[in-house]
């Protein structure tokens, strides 16, 4: 019984993980480029801040269930022994959102980029544009290696 309960694992891990890291790459390739060609600025902050909110609750669920899974996987294969490169990637890609989601964000990124795109719209999207490229294609390498991972290309 303890195996179904690992494919069922693996299966939410899966799903959430598309989820997830497919919402970053649309927000990164497709929403903020639409955004910043919006001529108004202040449309442009309140278009972008009304979807966002739509967003995150989609993206703090997933990266939960991500995380409760991948510990539940660690646990059942007793992988904490033998953690290979691309286990320690993906868990600071997880633990880089969690700490993006459920702590910056909240504390203080939301305000501070209001205030910024406020003194200048064109600048605080590039950077939130950058920024969410940046851990877009992190977040790529890891899904990458870690499928290639264990379907064994790196033993």
């Amino acid at each position: 019984m303890e195996h179904h309960y690992f494919v069922i694992a693996r299966a939410l891990h899966v799903v959430a993980v598309v989820l997830w890291i497919g919402g970053v790459a649309f927000v990164a390739t497709v929403l903020i480029p639409a955004i910043r060609k919006n001529p108004s600025t202040e449309n442009r902050l309140s278009l972008f801040e009304t979807l966002e909110h739509q967003f995150s609750f989609q993206a703090k669920l997933t990266t939960l269930v991500t995380g409760l899974t991948g510990f539940y996987m660690l646990y059942v294969l007793n992988g904490w022994a033998s953690m290979q490169w691309w286990i320690h990637l993906m868990l600071f890609i997880w633990m880089l959102f969690m700490l993006v989601l459920f702590v910056l964000e909240p504390l203080f990124l939301h305000k501070w980029f209001h205030q910024q795109a406020q003194k200048n719209s064109e600048r605080a999207f590039h950077y939130l544009q950058l920024m969410h490229t940046i851990l877009l294609s992190i977040s790529l390498v890891a899904v990458f290696a870690g499928v290639a991972g264990v379907h064994g290309l790196f033993y």
